[in-house]
């Protein structure tokens, strides 16, 4: 299947600094004109974002939840194809797992999965001789995991950066590289969510090339690119759009139409394999920006916007009011809609007493506790993305609530047999944001329904 080289960055816990550790790599092998790759363990769409922006190609997502751990692998080679290296950045801690089962769908999982070594981001700013009890207690963990070094952040002093060393040297740990306490610059604030990465912000280049350089001069790369090159080789097969919906039986039509895809100049608010399937579907893809385009591509039948937008930007889908004019339109003339999370909102008629697009006979507003995690649903109704009874697994990120929760027809029945989101003539829409690898068919669906 795939060779290449491979690593996994994680940490004991979320907030250790590994995704700009991870984002750093990627831009100093790009300095040393080495092909990277970057992916995100889990959901994150910002994480992605910025990993990919490193690399210069999209980044994309790991997730076995979404879906299934049997296509991880293959989703793997699919992503890093062409790559001299591909870097995972993990979620969470490393054994931590969003899952009731306490080894499934987490980071040491996934790099088990990828064959991959692992690389232990330890936020050292606190530590002294302890740090080896630490990464000791995390290498014993488990014996099938493959930790082959650490790199140390806010490490204060070359006094301190010694001690940490000789510490870990001692317990034959090996130090990859350590970074000092005002090293990493801050990529933007999380709540600007991906557009940062879409609109190729001044902030975020120059974030992401600073980090590249502090990697440069504090990270030993040609040892760590040794350790990736020694990931063995992965067997089994390549996941291809093309070939999983030939094999559904798929064929494409003779006249593509033309679908806008939510996103920017560089990355779309949707898995990148949402689009890749889409286009295998026989669809022309056109990226539209909702918060820099007034109008739709010309001659679109069809708009897809993924769960990647940040609700924090509802205000400029509300002032957009050409483009919501079309969209009202669109969904009013009976071409495929599908919507989810702030593209919810944004076919709703009001937020907050703020106009939207009015799509929907709905109204949303703001609430205090956010709402975060996977779900499992049935399709209730047949819809432009999959029959009825059809299951999924879905992601939810949200602080608003749409009223009422369901339409006439909701898109999605929960395991308490409570209802949510809309299916209105072609329009899909509700806050679950899907991983169409998991039913590729939906695709396929979707483009057959664009008259």
């Amino acid at each position: 299947m795939t060779d290449v080289p491979r690593l996994v960055v994680s940490a004991p816990s979320s907030g250790h600094g590994k995704t700009a550790v991870a984002a750093g790599l990627l831009a100093a092998l790009s300095a040393r004109e080495l092909r990277g790759a970057g992916f995100k363990a889990g959901p994150d769409h910002v994480d992605a974002g910025y990993l990919g922006m490193a690399c210069g190609r999209v980044g994309r997502n790991l997730d076995a939840r979404l879906t299934g751990q049997q296509k991880i692998a293959g989703l793997f080679a699919h992503g890093s194809r062409g790559a001299d290296i591909a870097v995972v950045e993990g979620n969470l801690g490393l054994f931590d797992s969003p899952s009731m089962n306490r080894r499934a769908h987490s980071t040491a999982q996934l790099a088990q999965s990828l064959r991959a070594p692992v690389v232990l981001v330890v936020d050292a700013a606190s530590s002294g001789q302890s740090v080896a009890a630490l990464v000791e207690g995390f290498r014993n963990h488990d014996e099938l995991l493959w930790l082959a070094g650490v790199i140390l952040t806010k490490v204060g002093s070359d006094r301190h950066e010694q001690i940490l060393r000789e510490a870990l040297a001692e317990s034959d740990i090996t130090v990859l590289g350590a970074l000092r306490r005002h090293d990493l610059p801050a990529l933007p604030a999380r709540h600007h969510g991906l557009v940062p990465v879409v609109d190729r912000s001044m902030e975020a280049l120059r974030a992401i090339r600073r980090l590249g350089e502090v990697v440069l001069e504090r990270v030993d790369l040609d040892r760590l690119l040794s350790v990736a090159r020694s990931a063995p080789r992965l067997s089994g097969p390549a996941w291809s759009p093309e070939e999983v919906l030939a094999e559904a039986g798929v064929v494409p039509p003779a006249d593509p139409p033309l679908v806008a895809v939510a996103g920017g100049s560089f990355f779309t608010y949707s898995y990148a394999e949402n689009v890749e399937l889409l286009q295998a579907a026989g669809a022309q893809v056109a990226v539209v920006d909702p918060l820099r385009d007034e109008l739709l591509p010309e001659g679109a039948r069809a708009l897809v916007f993924g769960g990647g937008f940040p609700e924090w930007y509802v205000d400029e889908l509300s002032s957009n009011v050409g483009m919501s004019r079309q969209v009202r339109e669109l969904a009013a003339g009976n071409a495929p809609v599908v919507a989810e999370s702030s593209g919810y909102i944004w076919l709703a008629e009001e937020l907050d007493g703020r106009p939207m697009s009015g799509a929907l006979a709905a109204a949303a507003r703001t609430v205090d506790q956010a709402v975060l995690g996977y779900r499992v649903a049935t399709a209730h109704a047949d819809s432009v993305l999959c029959p009825a009874g059809v299951q999924v697994i879905g992601h939810k990120s949200h602080r608003t609530q749409v009223s009422p929760r369901a339409g006439d027809t909701p898109a999605w029945e929960l395991p308490d047999g409570r209802t949510e989101g809309y299916v209105q003539g072609n329009v899909h829409a509700s806050y679950l944001s899907l991983h169409w690898a998991q039913h590729p068919r939906m695709a396929a669906r979707l483009v057959s329904h664009i008259d």
